[in-house]
């Protein structure tokens, strides 16, 4: 993974130019942004690929799934393809109520993240994956760094997610300890299942990982917009988040200012879909089977050409 960023900051430093068509409305290089999570680089890839075979000028920079907003609406960033309706649902509505980004669809891609555990665990902690059980079971999953708490492993810091928030709500005796990267957290799980180690963590899917492992997501109290809206719902009448994360769309967003200047581009970009079993699968060749993620990208170009020229209609 670490050669994959570093494969990808060179390639947002050099830029990458198509040939111009007569047809392209301006030359400038369209900036897609880039996160730390591989499903993202691969959508955002096969996304720059088809706007470079529209004859677009195309830029990959890396950026902050959360802080990218000010880049957008300020037109420092032009399209982001992955907002997650789990982490990123509040930032992406109110950039958009700026009127200086645009919605752009969703990505065909169904959404979930949640805490889960490998299904090994509950000999130990049977009564998963109710939430209520966690508070018995924080033992099981306490470690030297956390004390009597229980441990969380979340996603990097920048994915949001409010986890803190929830544990605070629910009155949870857990610490939430950040992974410093995608793949410093997979590394993690794959370690703690060789060891049949207690490890609870933030999974997502589209991945690898819900499909490899036999495990499950904690089962919290559903989601609603008034669990994050309104401190009086829910189980704790003082306090917001005392809920699940919402399941759901994966959307794209742009400056809406690209509408405009790249108007062929963006209407690709609207048109753009891809399914979570697919998504699995090109994951799965990067991260497990050792793939670049240019080959698979290009192998991807080469053998859906019906499907890619579709969205250029």
């Amino acid at each position: 993974m670490t050669r994959l960023i570093a494969a990808l900051v060179l390639a947002g430093a050099m830029g990458l130019a198509a040939p111009v068509r007569a047809d392209v409305e301006s030359t400038d290089p369209i900036k897609l942004t880039i996160h730390d999570w591989t499903g993202q680089y691969v959508t955002t890839h096969i996304m720059g690929r088809v706007l470079q075979e529209m004859g677009y000028n195309v830029e990959y920079v890396q950026a902050d799934y959360i802080a990218q907003f000010a880049g957008l609406e300020a037109g420092d960033l032009h399209v982001a393809m992955e907002i997650w309706e789990t982490t990123g649902k509040d930032a992406l509505n109110a950039s958009v109520a700026t009127g200086n980004t645009v919605d752009l669809d969703e990505t065909g891609m169904a959404a979930k993240e949640e805490w889960w555990y490998p299904s090994y665990v509950k000999e130990q902690c049977p009564a998963l994956p109710d939430w209520t059980a966690l508070n018995d079971c924080a033992a099981v999953f306490a470690t030297a760094e956390t004390g009597d708490k229980g441990r969380y492993l979340a996603g990097p810091v920048t994915w949001g997610g409010y986890d803190e928030e929830r544990v605070e709500a629910l009155g949870l005796n857990y610490e939430v300890v950040h992974a410093g990267t995608d793949a410093a957290m997979f590394a993690e799980l794959e370690s703690a299942v060789q060891r049949k180690a207690p490890i609870l963590l933030w999974i997502y899917a589209p991945h690898w990982a819900p499909s490899k492992y036999e495990g499950e997501w904690i089962e919290f109290p559903t989601y609603t917009d008034a669990c994050y809206q309104d401190p009086a719902w829910g189980t704790n009448p003082d306090l917001a988040y005392d809920c699940g994360k919402p399941f759901g769309w994966i959307k794209k967003v742009g400056w809406a200012g690209g509408e405009a200047k790249w108007p062929g581009a963006y209407k690709a970009i609207r048109n753009f879909q891809i399914d979570n079993a697919t998504m699995g699968q090109l994951i799965t060749r990067i991260d497990l089977d050792g793939e670049t993620l240019e080959d698979v990208v290009e192998d991807w170009i080469k053998n859906n050409e019906s499907v890619w020229r579709a969205w250029t209609q």
